[in-house]
């Protein structure tokens, strides 16, 4: 068992796996996630900035949240961030598509086995008696 103290309000916690917040800075993250969802959506066209202000969230977390894809943005919105590898400006997510498409492909190239070919028949010698040398 890890006990570790909260980064948010430094009481210790068993700490399980995730990021080191103890449940109530939790349970209040997961509600101030809720307040920016819905703000979103009677908000489509607000940026990074009026959500973050509106809501007291920092817009760091609201990027966190936009990279593990709990929210996204719709298309006519302007908010975008940045692909982790090319800079292209996403909606969601951590790549661009260009940027996960190469790297299937590099993977696939990576993991791709080459066939063996298959084992020549054995010649057959008739039903003759063989002795192995020893």
């Amino acid at each position: 068992m890890d006990v570790r103290p909260c980064k948010n309000c430094k009481r210790l916690f068993n700490y399980l796996s995730g990021p080191a917040i103890c449940t109530a800075c939790r349970e209040k993250l997961e509600e101030k996630f809720q307040q920016v969802k819905d703000y979103i959506r009677e908000n489509p066209t607000a940026s990074l900035q009026n959500v973050s202000e509106s809501n007291e969230v920092s817009v760091k977390q609201l990027k966190t949240w936009v990279r593990e894809e709990r929210l996204t943005f719709s298309d006519d919105s302007p908010v975008g961030i940045e692909c982790m590898n090319c800079g292209a400006m996403i909606k969601c997510g951590k790549y661009c598509e260009n940027c996960k498409g190469k790297m299937i492909n590099t993977l696939n190239k990576s993991i791709e086995v080459e066939k063996p070919e298959p084992p020549e028949p054995r010649k057959s010698d008739g039903n003759r008696m063989r002795f192995l040398d020893v």
